[in-house]
């Protein structure tokens, strides 16, 4: 699949994975070979969540951006989680993401939508 030219906004992030590079092309290639791998690991990580542990993690994050210092330190915020949620086991939710490496809470969010 093709997508034509589309302006994005180069924030920090992209800044600073493309510093290095001198033209657009090479920045392009650098942007594109990164989204390509990060889709691979989307495709092979995540946790096995049920609909009511996802649901919590989405009450948690209030549907938005999550910063990855936030993420790192999602099952502090889900141990204080004080919601309802009905068939929310809530101590097996905190051990499942404390046991969880970075890269798997990563594609867990995202694959949740936060």
């Amino acid at each position: 699949m093709f997508n034509h030219k589309t302006p994005i906004y180069f924030g920090p992030p992209l800044a600073q994975l493309t510093f290095s590079d001198s033209n657009t092309l090479e920045k392009s290639g650098k942007i594109n070979r990164t989204a390509e791998r990060y889709l691979a690991i989307l495709e092979r990580h995540g946790l096995d969540l049920n609909e009511a542990e996802s649901q919590c993690l989405r009450d948690i994050s209030m549907i938005g951006f999550m910063s990855p210092d936030e993420i790192l330190h999602i099952a502090d915020e889900v141990a204080e989680f004080r919601g309802t949620i009905e068939g929310l086991d809530l101590t097996a939710l905190v051990i499942k993401l404390r046991l969880a490496s970075f890269v798997d809470l990563v594609a867990t969010i995202e694959k949740i939508g936060c």
